[in-house]
This record gives C-alpha cells, sequence and structure tokens, in this order.
C-alpha cells in the first residue's frame, strides 16, 4: 500500500522524488535442438546494445567490463554457455566451503540443527531436562537450559542454518560465472515456493533449493514438478504429507463399528484384570490415535493446478482439486528424525519391516515414502480421465503426467517465464511461441528459453529496460556494477529486507509477484536511494570496492563530469541524456542525502537495520561491528542515533563527492530497470 509522501522543506526534494515515482509506471515434436540466432539487428540494436541487454536478463547485472567480454566472445556462444550451466565456478565454491550446512543430508541437518521442540523431546528422553522451571513460569532459566544441551551435545541453532542458506544465495548471486542458472533457480524456487516462516518445512528449504530446484532448472518441466511433489518441504508446505483416504485393503481408517468393537475388547480386557496400569495408559493411548482420523488435505492438490501447472483459469473444477487430492493420498515423507514427522510411519517400518511394506505396495525413494496404507484405494476421476481403482502409488505419477503435459499448463508457464524475462506484460504472440515450443519440445526449459531470446519479440524497444528489479536484483546488480568485495553477506540481506524482500520468507505459495508494480512505491524508492548511498559510502559493513579502480583511477573533475563518467560505466550501452538531466540537481546539492533520509523516516516508521529480529535469525556476524561504528566519533562528528546519514557518509567515504554521485546513480530509476 502506497503511503502519503509528506515533505516539508526542500522543494528540490520534492521535485527528485516526483522524477523518481513518475519514471516507474510507466507440429510435431522434434529432438533437434535449436540453434540460437538473435534477430537484435532488426530491432535496430548495435552488438554491444545487445550484449547489455543479455546481460541485464541474463544475469544479476553486468560487471565492469563484461559488455566487452560478451562481445569478443559472441552474445550466442555466451549464451549458449549459461545454458549449459557448467561453468567452473572454484573461486565461488572456496566462499562457500565454511559452510558446512550446505552439503548436508536432510537426515543430517535434523541432527545438528534440530526445532527447538525436538531439543526439548531430545533432553527429556534423556533425563536431562528440568521441566519444572519452565513449569514455575522461570523462562530464562528453561532457554538456559536448553541451550547448555545444545552445547553439551553440538546441537546448532536452526538460526545459523538459515544464515548459511541466505548467505549463500547472495555469494552465488554476487559471483557465480552461471549467472543464468542462478536466475532459473530464483524463478523456480518462486514458482514451487516454500516458507522459512513455516517451521515443519524449514530445516528442509536449503535440501529443496540444491537437490531439487538447481539441478533442474535445464530440463524438463515434468522433472522438476515431480522433483517437488516428492521433496520433504514441499509435502510439509502444502500438508500433504498428513492427507490420508480410505484403504479398504489395509484397514488404515477404521470405521464406527470397528472402532466400537475395539472399545468392547479393551473394556473386556480391563475387567478381566488381565492388564495392569501401564498396560492400560498405553491400549487407551491407542484407542484415542485411532479414533484421529487424520483425512484428506485438499492443499497442495489445489496448488499444484493453480499455481504449478494449470493456473488459475485452467479448467479445472472444485470435483477435480478433490479427486486430486485423493490420488495423491499416500504421498508422504520417509521417516527422518526420531523428533520429526512419520513417527507413526516408523513405527510401521520397525514391526513389519522394510521389505514386506515394499511387497505390500509402499515405495521408497530418498526421503519420499508412498505409504500404501494411507492410499484411498477407490476409483477417481481428475479432468475427464478416470484412474481405477487400486492403483496405488502409479496413480500420482499419472496425474503428475498428464498435469505437465496439459495444454493449460504450456501457456501458464509460458507467460511466468515471458513475464519474468521479457515484460511485465508480455505479448500473446511471444507466449504462444513458447507454448508452442514446450509442448513440441516435451516441456523442455532450455529449448523454451532458446525460444525466448530468438524471437523478435524479447528484442523490441517495448522490451528494452522494461522490467524493474526486485530488491534482491536491485542490490546484487549494485555490487556486481562496483565489482563489490562481499565478506558479510548477511549484511546485505538486511538491506535487502528494509527494501521490502525477505528472501525466503514469503508465506503464500504464490511466491513473489513477478511484476515492478509490486515493488514500487514511495517509502521503497526511498530505501533504494538511501541503499545506494550507503553501499557507495562504504557504511555497509563487510563490502569494500574501489571507486577510482573502475575509472582507471583518474578522478572527475566535478560532480557533474563524475555522474556522466559513472552514469556510463555502470549502465552501458545505455542513452543517458534524460538520466544525466534529472539527476543533476541531486548531484550538486551537499544536503541531497540528508534529505532522503529525512523523507524516508517520514514515509515510515523509523527502522534499524535488523529486519528480522522477531525471529532472532539476523543477530549474525557484524552486528556488533555496525553497532560500534555507530556509537564511535568519527572525524569529530558523532555517530550516534541521532545522526544523519549524510554526516556517516563523509565520515566512511573515501570521496564523498564521489560517493554521493555513484549512490544517486544507484538510487536512480535508470538503474532500477534492466
Amino acid at each position: 500500500m502506497k503511503r502519503k509522501f509528506k515533505l516539508a522543506g526542500s522543494f528540490l526534494i520534492l521535485l527528485c522524488t516526483g522524477l523518481l515515482l513518475s519514471s516507474f509506471f510507466k507440429d510435431e515434436k522434434s529432438a533437434e535442438p535449436q540453434k540460437i540466432k538473435f534477430p537484435y539487428k532488426q530491432a535496430g540494436l548495435t552488438e554491444r546494445q545487445a550484449a547489455a541487454h543479455l546481460l541485464n536478463r541474463f544475469t544479476y547485472g553486468a560487471t565492469p567490463g563484461q559488455v566487452d567480454e560478451v562481445v569478443n566472445m559472441g552474445l550466442e556462444k555466451w549464451l549458449s554457455q549459461q545454458l549449459k550451466g557448467n561453468l567452473p565456478d572454484d573461486s565461488l565454491n572456496q566462499m562457500l566451503t565454511g559452510y558446512d550446512a550446505l552439503s548436508m543430508t536432510n537426515k543430517q541437518i535434523m541432527e545438528h540443527f534440530p526445532r527447538p521442540g525436538a531439543v526439548i523431546k531430545m533432553a527429556g528422553k534423556n533425563g536431562n531436562f528440568n521441566r519444572d522451571s519452565f513449569a514455575n513460569g522461570n523462562k530464562k532459566d528453561y532457554k538456559d537450559e536448553v541451550k547448555a544441551y545444545m552445547q553439551k551435545n553440538g546441537l546448532r541453532p536452526q538460526q545459523e542454518l538459515f544464515r548459511q542458506f541466505i548467505n549463500q544465495k547472495i555469494f552465488r548471486a554476487a559471483y557465480s560465472n552461471n549467472q543464468t542458472q542462478e536466475l532459473l533457480t530464483d524463478f523456480w524456487f518462486n514458482h514451487f515456493n516454500v516458507s522459512l516462516t513455516k517451521n515443519d518445512c524449514a530445516a528442509f528449504i536449503p535440501s529443496y533449493e540444491r537437490d531439487v530446484i538447481r539441478p533442474n532448472v535445464y530440463g524438463k518441466f515434468k522433472d522438476l514438478l515431480v522433483a517437488t511433489a516428492k521433496s520433504p518441504a514441499m509435502l510439509l508446505y502444502l500438508d500433504n504429507f498428513s492427507s490420508a483416504g480410505a484403504n479398504e485393503e489395509m484397514g488404515m481408517q477404521m470405521n464406527g463399528k470397528q472402532k466400537k468393537q475395539m472399545e468392547k475388547r479393551l473394556a473386556a480386557r480391563m475387567d478381566e484384570g488381565g492388564m495392569n496400569e501401564d498396560q492400560k495408559a498405553k491400549a487407551l493411548k491407542k484407542l484415542q490415535n485411532a479414533k484421529k482420523v487424520q483425512g484428506l488435505n485438499e492443499n497442495y492438490a489445489r496448488e499444484i493446478m493453480e499455481l504449478h501447472t494449470l493456473g488459475v483459469d485452467g479448467g479445472y473444477t472444485q470435483s477435480d482439486v478433490t479427486q486430486a487430492a485423493r490420488v495423491l493420498t499416500g504421498w508422504t515423507i520417509y521417516p527422518i528424525s526420531d523428533y520429526g514427522k512419520g513417527a507413526a510411519i516408523q513405527k510401521l517400518i520397525e514391526r513389519v519391516g522394510e521389505d514386506k511394506l515394499i511387497d505390500r505396495g509402499f515405495v521408497h525413494e530418498g526421503d519420499f515414502l508412498f505409504a500404501a496404507n494411507r492410499h484411498d484405494t477407490k476409483e477417481k476421476t481428475v479432468l475427464g480421465k478416470t484412474f481405477a481403482a487400486g492403483g496405488g502409488y502409479t496413480e500420482g505419477m499419472q496425474l503428475l503426467d498428464m498435469l505437465a503435459h496439459h495444454p493449460s499448463t504450456a501457456k501458464f508457464i509460458s507467460k511466468k517465464l515471458a513475464t519474468r524475462f521479457v515484460s511485465d506484460n508480455p505479448p500473446q504472440s511471444l507466449i504462444d511461441k513458447l507454448a508452442k515450443t514446450f509442448t513440441d519440445k516435451d516441456g523442455d526449459i532450455s529449448e523454451m528459453m532458446i525460444t525466448m531470446v530468438n524471437a523478435p519479440e524479447f528484442w523490441a524497444k517495448e522490451s528494452l529496460r522494461e522490467k524493474t528489479k526486485s530488491p534482491f536484483e536491485f542490490a546484487m546488480s549494485a555490487l556486481r556494477s562496483l565489482d563489490a568485495d562481499i565478506k558479510m553477506p548477511i549484511q546485505i540481506n538486511q538491506w535487502i529486507t528494509k527494501m521490502g524482500q525477505k528472501m525466503y520468507f514469503y508465506q503464500a505459495p504464490t511466491g513473489f509477484p513477478d511484476k515492478g508494480q509490486y515493488w514500487i512505491n514511495t517509502g521503497s524508492l526511498l530505501n533504494r536511494m538511501n541503499f545506494g548511498l550507503a553501499l557507495a559510502s562504504k557504511r555497509i559493513p563487510g563490502v569494500s570496492f574501489d571507486l577510482a579502480k573502475l575509472n582507471n583511477n583518474r578522478e572527475p573533475e566535478s560532480a557533474e563530469a563524475a555522474l556522466a563518467t559513472y552514469a556510463k560505466l555502470m549502465l552501458p550501452e545505455r542513452n543517458l541524456s534524460e538520466t544525466i538531466k534529472r539527476l543533476t540537481p541531486m548531484v550538486s546539492d551537499p544536503n541531497f542525502a540528508q534529505k532522503v533520509d529525512e523523507a524516508a523516516n517520514k514515509t515510515a516508521p523509523p527502522e534499524e537495520l535488523n529486519m528480522a529480529a522477531d525471529d532472532d535469525m539476523m543477530m549474525m556476524e557484524g552486528d556488533k561491528k555496525q553497532k560500534k561504528l555507530r556509537e564511535n566519533k568519527v572525524g569529530g562528528k558523532s555517530l550516534n542515533k541521532g545522526s544523519t546519514t549524510l554526516e556517516m557518509q563523509y565520515a566512511f567515504g573515501d570521496n564523498k563527492m564521489l560517493n554521493q554521485v555513484v549512490g544517486i546513480i544507484i538510487g536512480s530509476p535508470e538503474f532500477q530497470r534492466k
């Protein structure tokens, strides 16, 4: 929601902000791969302009000199390499060596980074936990006991796992040579969204991105669909892990008559004195659990149709959702931990034996389990297709295959890809071309990408610089444009959160919207400008760069000269005459940064950069250093809470004039386009 923008004082800052806002609201299948051939000349673009457009759309932003590199290599060859996703990333991998959680299996993560509830169960089982401290209301003692138990047993808080996970995303976006793969990983994760806000699935999200999304971004859509359907993160996020139906063959659920019979038998045994008190308690608990029929859960069936495949207008009905949910009953998680989900299944496996269960129709693949005793065995009909009774696991695979190859899926996926990589409102002609490739090439994502870049619509003037960067894309492109060295990526994430995008925390299964209008309002623009000024003035801890080096160590003679020089370096191959004209009054105003800061404070309640303190997630490296910097005095100027942005900028910058110029370029509407 847009907040009213009230700004007392300078007419200049009103004019500048107005300019910022006004700038925004503007037939046979073939196995033969397509050749990449760009029609950019027909669109009136030079080779360098075309290279810049490719870098804008298929990387997180051009690095210094990268346009030259792409031109020298050849545009088609560059994209061909990107679509293979196998360029060496030795430097990036070295950065990630200290992040041990990134290579852990789900089981290892559960063992090393247990949820607080699981820690309590562990401690209670081992007799190391005094529940009286919590029962008596002393929460501090309770937390101290939990912390001490974790330290003693080598357990680590989940916040550390999440920190490693978020940091690696920033490192990959900033430094990976396989930029298009990282963009597609972000796209498909967002398409098949899961959220750290849901505790049940949070621990499985790192492996979800690593093992389910990233390896499949260039393959067949069906493979991606099946992989997400079987992943613990998705099974928990949309609740399909608990969905169960009537199973007449295995008697998973008890009808009313069966429950009454069990109650009578239990009562008779009690009357006969054949049970001690402990046995009675266990029997009563078993009976109570038997009455808890989990039943059908339609969440995943609904979202797989509406969001993952067919689209909201894809031609399905509520009956199709219910029937699809019945098909997918029994799709659950193989027991991963003694303190996680699947305790009942674990007991069943221990009692019967996995080999015998497989003989009875159970299917075990990694962390996925098809539990035949939870599957609805009766006949179902989805989208006109009848699934005969007793189909078991095969039914679910047939359903996913049908959805993956449905004409509505071809159209829906094509529009989403075109919206992300071409235009907020892509032309129908391009969507039709992509849908045809989806159908002809069996949902091959790489082939769809080639169709996209071979199409005149991708290069048309209506598509150039039409897309608006999300906060994450905006921050990463700024870092890449400065060839920045990042030592504390979590500091960058705090700014990204402040600008409106809390990575991996979007609660709805829709994922973040892919249109610029969602990201742009007065408050977000001011926060983006503040980020640009903070970054350029080197007051984001753990981030360094050399502005002079970008210009071959030549110092501009004036603010206006610096604006022209650095705008060209950071926004290659663009017509910058209007941008320079709009930004010139800002770069010559020595109080500009202070005015932006004041305007931002009036637009939204003042906030610390630690945006995730509510979940203790950002109490990490760099915070203490940042606090110390705020409390110290540098250059005779107090940097306590009342200090202005400009004072901080001047205190930490190498060249305050150049810092302000570069910060304004980053915060400008032109830089926020891609």
